[in-house]
């Protein structure tokens, strides 16, 4: 039976191909990275019941067989081949619109090349994205004391296609904004396209620790392979929301760190009784903002390219932030490191941050 939407996904490092096929753990790391990388992409799952109060809409899980480190390591042409294939499947499945995921909406032009090898349209749910992680982080921030307005804000990964929207919509909100990214030619650049839509002057880190040290806020979205950020990064009461995946955040902030906020971006309430016959990590029910956008688009019967390439615009993110409320998708709360967070663990973490900035404070006066 043809479905209306498809969503690809990959595993995000090795460790997923063990964890779901245990049969695995026999066959050595080097011959498994060659095994995968040749394999087809496949029918994951089928997702049903997703229904709004105007519309349902039901879809797939397609499988690109390839790991993060593959897609950055890989040739790119060699990696897009593959992503494309996944999105042929999707079609011969009879999808009607087709999701990026992970780093599928990373790779190369991040989407446009994809969709010109199709005949149905593409999005790689980077608007949606964008939105659920201001969002949260706007939610965080009140709970855990911030003025957000005047806080010091930091976007790592700022000059790729979700970094761009987020520096561009957090520059409207807030006055104290640092951009971090490799390539500084494309960070002036921002700054002066910030500079020229809002007025607002933000700074350009060429000091990448030194910043994340100075940061209440950070929301990170670099498409690094490796952790960027570790535990003496980050001052007591500072929160991150980590939208990269693989993530950008150190699992050791979370052993080390009780005194600080770590927040995963775009964890989303699906509305109707949805089944997506796949364990990915997440309560039932919810999903990455990146996969509610294709099904928020397939609800609307919206099937047209959407969110392509890496200069993302202010008008679909207030138009898809405006259809995932007509439809009833919503933020599911709070996840940190694969878990629920509840607000009493947040204020735990404010207490902790409030106490461990007293002691600073104590041992500076001693020096």
């Amino acid at each position: 039976m043809d479905k209306d939407f498809a969503f690809i996904i990959h595993p995000i490092s090795l460790q997923d191909m063990y964890r779901k096929f245990p049969v695995l753990q026999k066959v050595p790391k080097s011959m498994l990275n060659g095994l995968i990388k040749n394999l087809p992409a496949i029918k994951v799952s089928e997702i049903n019941g997703v229904e709004s109060g105007y519309n349902k809409t039901s879809g797939y899980f397609v499988g690109c067989t390839l790991t993060s480190e593959q897609m950055v390591n890989l040739p790119e042409k060699f990696v897009l081949k593959k992503i494309i294939q996944s999105g042929k499947l999707a079609q011969k499945l009879g999808a009607k619109i087709v999701g990026l995921g992970a780093m599928t909406s990373v790779v190369g032009d991040a989407g446009i090349t994809v969709a010109k090898n199709l005949s149905i349209p593409v999005t790689t749910g980077n608007s949606y994205t964008v939105a659920s992680a201001l969002e949260g982080t706007q939610k965080a921030a009140t709970i855990m004391g911030h003025d957000f307005e005047n806080a010091e804000i930091t976007i790592i990964g700022a000059t790729g296609s979700i970094g761009g929207l987020v520096s561009r919509s957090l520059a409207t909100k807030a006055k104290n904004i640092n951009l971090v990214a490799r390539n500084e030619e494309r960070l002036h650049n921002l700054a002066e396209k910030i500079y020229f839509e809002t007025k607002n002057s933000v700074r350009i880190s060429d000091d990448f620790k030194k910043t994340l040290r100075k940061s209440d806020i950070l929301i990170s979205v670099s498409g690094s392979v490796d952790h960027l950020i570790e535990p003496d990064d980050l001052k007591p009461g500072a929160i991150v929301c980590d939208v990269a995946r693989p993530r950008d955040v150190s699992k050791q902030v979370q052993e080390k760190r009780d005194d600080v906020l770590v927040i995963e971006g775009g964890v989303i309430e699906v509305p109707g009784d949805v089944n997506f016959n796949f364990n990915f990590g997440f309560p039932q029910k919810t999903a990455y903002a990146c996969m509610a956008e294709t099904m928020i688009l397939s609800l609307e019967k919206k099937y047209e390219n959407f969110t392509l390439g890496r200069d993302l615009s202010i008008e679909q993110l207030d138009e898809i932030s405006s259809l995932a409320a007509k439809h009833g998708f919503k933020l599911a709360g709070f996840r940190s490191f694969e878990r629920a967070l509840t607000e009493k663990e947040i204020l735990k973490i404010k207490d902790n941050a409030t106490l461990n900035s007293l002691n600073l404070e104590k041992c500076a006066v001693r020096v």
